[in-house]
């Protein structure tokens, strides 16, 4: 299983992080959750969750020195016991979901709740974050492309070496042509 983020849906409202805090931690404070939303101001708005990737070869352990981050199951992971806090993973993640709190010990990410759906996931009033399988990742993007299509007037194509339009009908709203 795969957690997607979809920005476009996002209304930056945070609830992901609450649920996470407050599930994973205990505590009804959003800087101690394994997830964070990005809104940057100001034109274009930008509201993007950012949560681990849960890569094929985690970068994060990489960078790792006592190698305490593995991965299990598609889950990376980080043992706390092998850990000494060194904080090389934070800055080796590409996508900044590694996560650092002053009352917790050590750096900390998105585990997807050990199992079953994540709390952010069930959380999200916007459905901006989605918890599918892998053989379904991009089909967001297959669905887009097609859409744009929808709202193209014409397209330009070569048939034969020759280039072509097909022009789509206009279609009014409210239905009937007679004002």
């Amino acid at each position: 299983m795969h957690l997607t983020v979809i920005p476009e849906r996002c209304s930056g409202c945070k609830i992901c992080e609450l649920a996470c805090s407050v599930g994973r931690e205990g505590a009804n404070n959003p800087k101690k959750s394994r997830m964070r939303v990005m809104v940057l101001y100001p034109h274009p708005v930008i509201r993007m969750p950012i949560v681990c990737k849960q890569c094929g070869v985690p970068k994060c352990g990489e960078g790792c020195p006592t190698n305490a981050i593995y991965k299990e199951n598609g889950v990376v992971r980080l043992d706390q016991e092998k850990c000494i806090s060194c904080n090389q993973c934070l800055t080796s993640c590409p996508f900044g979901a590694m996560f650092l709190h002053e009352d917790i010990e050590h750096p900390f990410k998105c585990d997807l709740c050990d199992g079953g759906e994540p709390l952010c996931v069930q959380a999200c009033p916007k459905e901006a974050l989605k918890f599918h399988p892998k053989h379904i990742l991009g089909q967001a993007h297959r669905l887009s492309a097609a859409r744009s299509y929808a709202k193209m007037s014409k397209v330009e194509y070569m048939d034969d070496g020759q280039k072509k339009t097909l022009k789509y009908a206009k279609i009014r709203k409210g239905g009937s042509d007679d004002s």
